[in-house]
């Protein structure tokens, strides 16, 4: 008999872990299970790329009218006379706008949005919140399971959320998973008493699929002028990526006559700040935000050099990707940077300024022998991680 299994992430947009559980999905056994997925925001570029058996849930009608624009949301619940709802849809708003980070922020504001949500009605025999924070409140709070899994995709330490918070949460679930040896550690340091269980599920990447849509565009999809060096990055356009480094790495290379252009794939919230920087530091000829891509693959396979310039990760599913796609890469040494990248072997590790990821690039350029020998080692290499999914399977039971 088939097991019920619930999937919860905020939405599809572009993102390593909303890459990571299309991967996921694509390889579960549809035999076994099936499988329902609830998200806050049921839409992003990824949608499309779902597997047909995965039944995507409704919102329910009153989180639909809390979300709405302040104003709007408090008109229309207080037609329908839900006084308490007012009341918390208004402190969520006060709450996110007097909060400090924002993994604080949507800690702090769970307790006012969670009343917009009902149970679900269905009891589950597994449920798994795919994403750390929002995601596993949820499933914690509003979701009948004989078993609970929340998932953190980063360094937990990073986040900068409060651990008081999350505790009462974590206690709830039955594991919690995450995708490298390093946050496994962190996480076992930050809850000793949620030690046991930890999991480590590295994220699941095939290279057969990989490669199949990296070739489904034929024709280039850079525009290269002379010899230009191609460099790419992918990421949310958030503070964690580190792209301002980017940015003023860039400026540096230009000033050192390098002719190269370097191209960003995602979207976020310092779209506006990043263009204010390419403009006044003169890199608008030189460094392009694509915006997001669902096929990113051939932007991989037709670059020079793979950058990653994060200023933390859990596991950077693109790095992966990268080496998948036999590319030489520099990233910043991030916490959990040498459990992706070996140094001087798959790439290149940098510390996190402009000056040394230039230099890291720089070096790639002119090292030709380097930028070959990487490549040469990485097409050897075994890289898939598709049975990662038997440690899931063992976790469901």
């Amino acid at each position: 008999m088939k097991k019920n299994l619930l999937f919860i992430i905020p939405g599809l947009s572009a993102g390593g872990a909303e890459r990571s559980l299309i991967n996921l999905l694509t390889q579960l056994d549809f035999e076994k299970y099936h499988v329902d997925l609830f998200m806050f925001s049921p839409k992003g570029i990824f949608l499309e790329l779902l597997p047909e058996q995965v039944k995507v849930l409704p919102l329910p009608e009153t989180y639909s009218q809390f979300v709405k624009p302040i104003l709007p949301a408090v008109s229309r619940l207080l037609w329908r006379r839900n006084a308490k709802l007012v009341y918390s849809r208004i402190m969520y708003s006060y709450k996110n706008r007097i909060s400090g980070n924002t993994s604080v922020k949507e800690q702090e504001s769970w307790k006012y949005i969670s009343c917009s949500f009902a149970t679900l009605e269905k009891k589950y025999d597994i449920a798994i919140a795919f994403l750390e924070k929002s995601s596993i409140y949820f499933c914690a709070e509003k979701v009948k399971a004989d078993k609970k899994i929340g998932w953190v995709h980063n360094d937990y330490d990073m986040l900068g959320m409060n651990p008081h918070f999350d505790q009462n949460y974590f206690n709830k679930l039955d594991y919690i998973v995450t995708v490298s040896e390093e946050c496994r550690l962190i996480l076992q340091q930050r809850f000793p008493n949620q030690k046991e269980k930890v999991k480590v599920i590295y994220n699941i990447v095939s290279p057969t699929i990989i490669k199949g849509l990296a070739n489904m565009v034929s024709e280039d999809v850079y525009s290269r002028k002379n010899d230009e060096i191609v460099i790419l990055s992918i990421g949310r356009l958030h503070p964690q990526k580190g792209f301002e480094h980017a940015l003023r790495a860039a400026k540096r290379l230009l000033d050192s006559g390098y002719l190269f252009q370097w191209n960003i794939i995602g979207e976020g919230e310092e779209r506006a700040m990043l263009m204010e920087l390419i403009d006044s530091l003169g890199l608008s000829n030189h460094v392009k935000l694509l915006g997001l891509r669902s096929n990113p693959y051939p932007y991989i396979k037709q670059a020079d050099i793979y950058a990653q310039t994060s200023i933390y990760e859990g596991k950077a599913i693109a790095i992966d990707e990268a080496k998948i796609l036999n590319k030489p890469i520099v990233i910043t040494n991030f916490s959990t940077a040498k459990d992706q990248l070996e140094d001087g072997i798959e790439g290149l590790i940098v510390e996190m300024n402009a000056e040394a990821i230039a230099s890291g690039i720089s070096n790639l350029i002119h090292n030709t022998e380097l930028r070959s020998r990487i490549t040469r080692h990485l097409a050897e290499l075994t890289l898939g991680t598709e049975s990662e999914i038997e440690k899931l399977y063992q976790i469901l039971g």
